[in-house]
């Protein structure tokens, strides 16, 4: 199958950029982004063996994306006993949630999107199905996984309206990548009709995969010592936040202790390596990853990987952040929904758009776009405790319809699977 003239460009430049990716990766690893142990699965190289059998390779970019593949995986583990599974993902904060073994499962660092690399990493795991999940979409690892013969499938798709708008520039690409998934199936209906007039196919919208997503762990023990620290103090939560927001958020705090001189920001960041930074900010705040306790502070910096459901849990109001500045898209809501946490967001949510209609429609969640309406609507819930339960209430309405989504799903992926006598043969 020939390749479009874009897809031919972009292969030769990514294989030019070659030379640059080792030093680049150093760096970030030096950065705190990157782990500097596991860099060669960055380049498709890696000691742990291939498992016998029918392998799912699952894939995500982060955090929310490798939890909707978790789902994915405990469903289809339990169903089929004869399979594997393979994740990747491209961060230290998704590969954080593998601390504890998974059924059948091994975690593996994304590799580069280089031809070469693409090969190499195939070679070795040999996927029976690719599992994508929806937007992290890399043109050779998807070409040569394609070439390898696996089936591929795209789930929980979500492109945003600029990213169609770009796809439609170049749409012979378009319709190649696309058309590389035998499967596809959209997180919402304005990414299915995007993908049906980009490719010329019917694609299903079965409703986003991240409403069907279990909370966040929390330690039971973790948290009742954070509660009993904190005592009777009010606690707010500025979730996921990024550079530029923290600055927002703090000042929406200052307001909020001009009112109640006891009250508690927790800010945690979206990128942890960001936590130092942060403290800074705000006044040497202790931060979570040098152990500090919460003690008088004003501010706390929850600094660590993989501990963001204890924060929820602690605050009965979070702010969904990601979303208070115009180049940001927003962050997943459903997570504080599901740890009884209200839900407060900035107005820039594309990424969430859909998700977001459908809350604040249901008033299941509060739009705030400055500090002002942030702080007014933060000591508003906590004065009102009915209206913050039925902002709760209206929120887990939304949030319950995910469950139809994974069933669709999960039957989808069964159908390219080997049957469960050819694979054991």
């Amino acid at each position: 199958m020939s390749l479009p003239f874009s897809m031919n460009v972009y292969r030769a430049v990514t294989a030019m950029a070659a030379p640059l990716t080792g030093p680049l990766l150093r760096w970030r690893a030096g950065a705190g982004k990157e782990d500097i142990a596991r860099l060669d699965e960055r380049f498709g190289r890696t000691n742990a063996p291939r498992p016998a059998g029918t392998l799912i390779w699952l894939h995500g970019a982060s955090v929310g994306e490798t939890r909707v593949l978790m789902q994915i995986h405990a469903a289809l583990a339990a169903q089929r006993p004869d399979v594997s599974f393979l994740f990747t993902s491209g961060t230290r904060t998704s590969a954080g949630l593998f601390t504890k073994p998974l059924t059948r499962a091994i975690h593996q660092y994304v590799p580069l999107d280089r031809v070469a690399v693409a090969q190499r990493f195939l070679a070795h795991w040999r996927p029976d199905v690719a599992v994508f999940a929806e937007s992290d979409i890399w043109p050779n690892l998807i070409e040569e996984t394609a070439r390898s013969g696996a089936k591929l499938a795209l789930v929980n798709a979500r492109i945003s309206p600029r990213s169609l708008a770009s796809w439609t520039r170049t749409p012979e690409t378009a319709r190649h990548l696309l058309g590389r998934f035998e499967t596809i199936l959209a997180a919402d209906p304005r990414t299915a009709e995007g993908i049906t007039r980009l490719t010329g196919r019917a694609v299903e919208a079965p409703g986003n995969l991240k409403l069907a997503a279990p909370p966040p762990a929390v330690d039971p023990a973790s948290l009742a010592a954070a509660r009993a620290e904190i005592g009777d103090r009010p606690v707010w939560l500025a979730a996921s936040t990024h550079a530029g927001e923290d600055e927002i958020v703090l000042a929406a705090h200052d307001q909020i202790l001009a009112a109640h001189p006891n009250a508690l920001l927790v800010i945690a960041p979206r990128h942890p390596e960001r936590g130092e930074a942060i403290a800074r900010l705000a006044n040497g705040a202790p931060r979570r990853s040098s152990r500090d306790g919460f003690g008088a502070a004003p501010v706390f910096i929850a600094d660590t990987i993989g501990e963001l459901g204890l924060f929820y849990a602690l605050a009965p109001v979070s702010l969904v952040a990601g979303s208070l500045l115009p180049e940001l898209k927003g962050h997943n809501p459903v997570e504080p929904v599901k740890l009884d946490s209200a839900v407060l967001t900035g107005p820039h949510v594309e990424s969430f758009a859909d998700t977001f209609a459908d809350l604040v429609a249901a008033h299941g969640a509060v739009m705030v776009p400055d500090a002002d309406a942030i702080a007014q609507m933060v000591m508003h819930l906590w004065r009102h405790e009915p209206e913050r339960r039925a902002l709760l209430e209206a929120a887990a309405g939304v949030t319950s319809r995910g469950g139809a989504s994974l069933e669709r799903t999960i039957a989808a992926l069964d159908h390219l699977l080997p049957d469960a006598t050819h694979a054991a043969a």
